[in-house]
């Protein structure tokens, strides 16, 4: 049997993409974008690619991280979980088959040109051939769309050349007709245009090289179809007056007729006529799917999954699809059914940003895009403001029809993929009290997947026992021994238990990833022999979880620990909306904790600890002391102020210090530094150290607040550091 292999180069996934958005978006909405705002229309499909680049950018990142069919709804589904899934899921079939009933309307527009048909009878006619052609799934149809987008495109670029030749610059005046909101609103208006982009990354595990290729043909192919959509119409304002262009639902015939006549705007015609069907055909392949997705995800009822028995095609959703798009096409007019499959697809973008900070800030261990946004948190809060902005002007009815759908998801859900869906999203799992309050009841238990009654799993809670410290290994640390000697150093002679954890998503059966595996059995040897030259008491296990936070969380409280101590990347805070899992941990277990950011130092004989100003804790001295005594190390212990402090009050720091630091064990001393900036000053002094331990920072801007943040003294220092966070209310003591 043969399987899919990656064989679509970078210029095929393009030319995919670029089929998926030039029929409706060029063939049709200009004029009807044109009453909204004049000569200005280039301007408006420019502004509109634009505010889509954040999320095509977005959606490169998560397709390089779950490649798998379904795109968006995909990503949406796994951030939000099973209700914002449904509802997306929704949302993103009505926008398609939306987009592919007004082409089927421009289909008609522009077979009119060549015979005298009523539009909508044909638009139903050959919505009627489109069906069957999608269940019995032409193999070829694919490669003949693109041969018509080429057709197309070879097409356009005369005709922009020959535009230019007849151009009328007085045309463009006035260029705004009406006002920045008729721009703002046209802009909204034509964002479905980009509606192909999302295709691609519903063929990401068919694509060459995806690491590179995905995110190099996402924002190619946006910007090839944004310079020919703001080429096109910028000659169609400079050649036709826009009391003309206003409302006309066949441009592109238009355009050709007035430069080159009849003949010339018959052959737009045919072209158009191809292009169109064309796009209306892949449309409803796409829309088809999504329904068909989600009742495999038990969202929906399994009906919709049904196939043709001898196709293999969802007859069902085909069906479904049609039949919805028959009503539109038969109930609303081609300026409608625009405006809600655009409102419906900026929704869905809006989301798709969001998923990005999502499990970005979350750090979900299972999330490892190869490729990472630029310019990352602002392009994905430009792309969510943007969007929001452009809702906004896509007026009343276009949000109530949003709301509608939001409203039928949820009823959907609650009926029937409420009792059916496993799934979790990481927004229910790492969620804030203000994000969980919008979607979900707080859990009140830490439920964990190795606590699952199931044998197998289940064996992890009976070997767990009470332990000083708590050291969890997740894959990413740059030396084990080391995480483990630091455990060693903190548990003062007592036993530490070392976990090694695995996170995968929610659809991942458990039972499948229980075997032994090489890099856990090395792990072991590993920390034994670590164990045994040091002479400390370690217990080594390994456990599959589906989510991470909670299963140590469950470790923390069933081994009684005093300790919990991590490896760190420099971020630990817990946001508002979300929680990094380390910064949830530190918030809420209920012992010590230990962040350790390893720079490779692999003796450990010069420890700096950096007293924060105002913190005379007598606990955080009795813990460097107890570290650097470990490893047979001296302390010393930085005071930073600032360089206008009299004389008088920094003699009286130094002696308040020497005074805290009295009981010492290892040799201590204390340095006081005059400096305008603490952060360089504490970097430059850990260059002459090999440990640097700090307390925990505050928050203090509201980015910081809101995302979380990364500590910047951890951050830049260039020896290791150790951030400890000490829980003056904790009952383990």
């Amino acid at each position: 049997m043969k399987k899919l292999e990656r064989s679509l180069s970078l210029v095929y996934v393009v030319a995919i993409a670029v089929a998926g958005m030039l029929p409706s978006g060029l063939f049709v909405l200009p004029g009807l974008a044109a009453a909204k705002t004049g000569p200005s229309i280039w301007l408006a499909y420019l502004l509109a690619g634009f505010c889509v680049l954040p999320a095509a950018i977005s959606q490169a990142e998560l397709a390089t991280a779950l490649p798998t069919s379904g795109g968006a709804y995909v990503y949406i589904e796994r951030a939000f979980g099973p209700i914002l899934g449904t509802i997306s899921g929704l949302g993103l079939w009505i926008s398609l088959l939306l987009k592919s009933s007004f082409a089927l309307v421009g289909f008609g527009a522009y077979l009119m040109v060549l015979a005298d048909v009523p539009i909508k009878v044909v638009a139903l006619a050959f919505l009627l051939l489109i069906m069957f052609l999608n269940i019995i799934g032409v193999k070829k149809v694919g490669k003949v769309q693109l041969a018509i987008i080429s057709l197309s495109i070879a097409g356009l670029v005369p005709l922009v050349i020959y535009g230019l030749v007849t151009f009328d610059y007085d045309l463009l005046q006035p260029a705004v007709t009406h006002g920045s909101k008729g721009l703002i609103t046209a802009t909204a208006f034509v964002f479905v245009s980009y509606a192909g982009i999302t295709k691609v990354a519903a063929i990401a595990g068919e694509i060459k090289n995806p690491n590179r290729n995905l995110p190099v043909a996402m924002v190619l192919s946006l910007v090839i179809v944004t310079v020919i959509y703001a080429s096109v119409t910028f000659v169609m304002a400079g050649n036709i007056p826009t009391s003309s262009l206003e409302g006309d639902i066949r441009p592109i015939y238009s355009l050709a007729q007035q430069i080159g006549g009849t003949s010339i705007g018959v052959i737009a015609a045919v072209v158009g006529v191809f292009t169109l069907i064309s796009g209306a055909n892949s449309g409803v392949l796409a829309a088809s799917r999504f329904p068909f997705a989600m009742s495999h995800d038990r969202l929906v009822p399994p009906l919709l999954a049904k196939v043709h028995p001898r196709y293999l095609t969802p007859i069902i959703t085909i069906f479904f699809t049609c039949g919805l798009m028959a009503l539109v096409i038969i109930f609303l007019d081609v300026e409608k059914i625009a405006k809600l499959a655009s409102a419906f697809l900026v929704a869905m973008f809006i989301l798709v940003n969001a998923c990005v900070i999502i499990l970005r800030e979350t750090a979900v261990q299972w999330y490892t895009p190869p490729y990472k946004s630029p310019l990352y948190p602002w392009l994905q809060l430009f792309g969510i403001l943007s969007g929001l902005v452009l809702l906004w002007y896509l007026g009343l009815l276009s949000n109530l029809a949003i709301l509608l759908i939001a409203a039928l998801g949820l009823a959907v859900f609650m009926v029937y993929g409420r009792t059916q869906s496993q799934r979790s999203g990481v927004l229910k799992v790492y969620g804030h009290r203000p994000a969980l309050y919008l979607l979900y009841r707080r859990q009140s238990s830490a439920k964990s997947a190795i606590f699952n009654p199931d044998p197998k799993v289940g064996s992890l809670d009976a070997t767990l026992v009470d332990a000083n410290v708590v050291v969890p290994l997740l894959g990413g640390e740059r030396s084990p021994e080391m995480l483990v000697e630091m455990g060693a150093a903190l548990a003062g002679g007592e036993k530490i238990q070392v976990l090694h954890i695995t996170e995968v998503p929610d659809q991942t059966i458990l039972d499948a990833l229980l075997e032994d595996d090489l890099i856990v059995s090395s792990l072991n040897r590993r920390i034994s022999a670590m164990a045994e030259e040091r002479q400390v008491d370690v217990d080594f296990d390994a456990a599959v979880s589906h989510d991470l936070v909670r299963t140590i969380y469950s470790v923390s409280d069933r081994t009684h620990c005093q300790w919990m101590v991590m490896s760190w990347d420099g971020r630990a805070r817990t946001g508002i909306l979300v929680n990094n899992p380390v910064g949830w941990l530190v918030s809420h277990v209920n012992s010590h904790f230990a962040l350790y950011k390893d720079k490779g130092v692999r003796y450990i004989r010069k420890i700096l600890v950096g007293m924060r100003p105002g913190r005379n804790d007598q606990e955080f001295v009795k813990v460097a002391d107890r570290i650097a005594n470990f490893h047979k190390a001296s302390l010393t212990f930085i005071r930073i102020i600032d360089v206008n402090t009299p004389p008088s009050d920094s003699a009286e720091l130094e002696e308040t210090s020497k005074q805290l630091i009295s009981n010492c064990q290892a040799p201590a001393t204390v340095e006081i530094v005059k400096a305008s900036n603490p952060l360089e000053a504490l970097n430059a002094a850990s260059a002459g150290f090999d440990l640097l331990i700090t307390g925990t920072p505050r928050d203090d801007n509201w980015l910081r607040i809101l995302f979380g943040s990364r500590d910047r003294f951890a951050e830049q220092a260039t020896c290791s550091v150790l951030r400890i966070t000490l829980h003056q209310d904790s009952d383990r003591k």
